[in-house]
């Protein structure tokens, strides 16, 4: 699922690097990796996003979904991620320092959800990112696992399709899972009627 190409680079060298307008990349520790996910993961991680959407809409939530943000995590510049899905709140843009420049988010708090759909990397999404994402105080996070390819102690045995959704709760991540008709439960949008088999479904 991934290609590497150059090493060594700071996460500025990696934004002077990135390529206008083609691929899709992520930098893991000085190493970027080329992003390239299968026709149904981008089809999960659509429909999210549509679903979502349409709630920011209709409640007029000062909210977007940007086509790709680039989240650093704190103190280390030597990383950066493209979250699947990405809502940020439109009034704490005002303070990200890089936001106009490199479309980069930094604090936490511009960040109203941030979702992962997992591929054959899963150890990115349940171990790295979780933390990452957790230190940057991001108030919500999904692992959407429509294949149910994560680790046993993450999504239990006999493995099986699960979303998690984390939340922070005093500068931790308290989890809580959902599975076949689990309305899935969201602090950040908590009117959405949305199931988990309605997201599995698509990834089918």
């Amino acid at each position: 699922m991934f290609q590497t190409v150059p090493k060594g680079l700071t996460l500025n060298d990696f934004l002077d690097w990135y390529p206008d307008g083609y691929g899709r990349y992520e930098l893991y520790d000085g190493v970027v990796v080329e992003m390239q996910p299968t026709g149904t993961h981008e089809q999960v991680s659509g429909l999210i996003a549509l679903e979502v959407g349409m709630e920011i809409r209709r409640l007029q939530i000062p909210c977007f979904i940007p086509r790709q943000a680039i989240v650093k995590p704190v103190d280390f510049d030597r990383s950066g991620y493209i979250p699947d899905v990405i809502v940020l709140n439109q009034i704490e843009l005002e303070t990200e320092p890089m936001w106009k420049k490199r479309s980069m988010i930094s604090q936490g708090e511009s960040v109203r959800l941030a979702v992962e759909v997992v591929s054959t990397n899963w150890q990115d999404d349940y171990l790295t990112k979780l933390r990452d994402y957790e230190a940057l105080g991001i108030p919500e996070y999904w692992i959407v696992d429509y294949l149910g390819l994560g680790g046993r102690r993450y999504i239990g045995f006999p493995k099986q399709p699960t979303i998690s959704v984390y939340q922070l709760v005093d500068g931790e991540y308290e989890v809580q899972q959902f599975r076949a008709r689990d309305r899935v439960i969201s602090r950040a949008f908590p009117e959405l009627t949305l199931t988990a088999e309605q997201i599995f479904r698509v990834g089918e």
